[in-house]
């Protein structure tokens, strides 16, 4: 698999030049996958891949601190902000104008930051998994148990250490916990909100693709994002939870839902 270096990173300031890895299929217009929190392995896209593939040039890297990409002591503050920033210097480094970009989980954030940072360089955005307010009260206790990643599934730890590596996977795990805790320490920021306030101003083509059962979801997120994104195409998949791209039920559906929405970029 493609590595690409690129001179600096916003998520890894005191490292230069960062090396990206990613993952490169298909041919056609570049769709690039932004990965959620944990990194790639955890929910990967390969039940979504073959539907993509003959239309799109499917990219996937990892964020730096993840699995092959330069690891980090720790994730720059604000993460989303930050990562948004790479994902621009990403698309720079393999000369890529414009591109789709589908982000899940916190790969949806920097998604949408990005679009709002650069909309000149952003064909159309998949919001998947989104996230909103900054306080998110029911999924502190699940932030802060991840501080200590002992307490993880064994078949997700087979997965993590896969993806990262021995050792460092664990530092992924309080890495990205503390990343939110942060967050959820500052929960009067004046905007309230993973954008600056600045959501509303999203003018590239959106697709919301959520599930109804996802845990890391607050009462009133999705409806906050209807009333600022009213031009956004929604999606919620009735019994889905976190990961509907990943998830055996619902894997089809969604890559339906993605490629009708996408037709017109092609």
């Amino acid at each position: 698999m493609p590595f690409i270096e690129i001179p600096r990173s916003p998520l890894a300031p005191d490292v230069s030049p960062v090396r990206i890895h990613y993952r490169r299929r298909g041919r056609g217009f570049p769709l690039v996958f932004l990965h959620g929190g944990w990194g790639y392995a955890v929910y990967p896209f390969d039940k979504q891949a073959p539907a993509f593939e003959p239309d799109f040039e499917v990219l996937i890297p990892d964020r730096a601190g993840y699995g092959q990409s330069t690891h980090v002591a720790r994730f720059a503050r604000p993460l989303h902000g930050a990562g948004a920033g790479e994902t621009l210097a990403f698309l720079d480094a393999l000369g890529i104008g414009r591109a789709v970009l589908w982000g899940h989980s916190d790969g949806a954030v920097i998604a949408a930051n990005a679009a709002l940072a650069a909309p000149e360089r952003v064909a159309a955005v998949v919001l998947e998994a989104l996230h909103y307010d900054r306080r998110k009260a029911g999924s502190r206790a699940f932030f802060e148990g991840q501080v200590d990643p002992t307490t993880l599934d064994p078949p997700v730890v087979a997965r993590l250490r896969e993806d990262h590596g021995e050792g460092y996977w664990r530092e992924v795990v309080r890495m990205e916990a503390q990343a939110w805790l942060d967050i959820l320490a500052s929960p009067d920021d004046p905007a309230g909100d993973l954008y600056g306030g600045r959501l509303g101003e999203l003018t590239v083509p959106t697709l919301v693709l959520h599930g109804s059962e996802d845990p890391r979801t607050e009462p009133g997120e999705l409806d906050a994002v209807r009333r600022l994104l009213p031009q956004a195409v929604f999606h919620v998949l009735t019994g889905a939870k976190h990961s509907p791209h990943n998830e055996r039920a619902f894997a089809g559906e969604s890559a339906r839902i993605v490629r009708s929405f996408l037709e017109p970029v092609l």
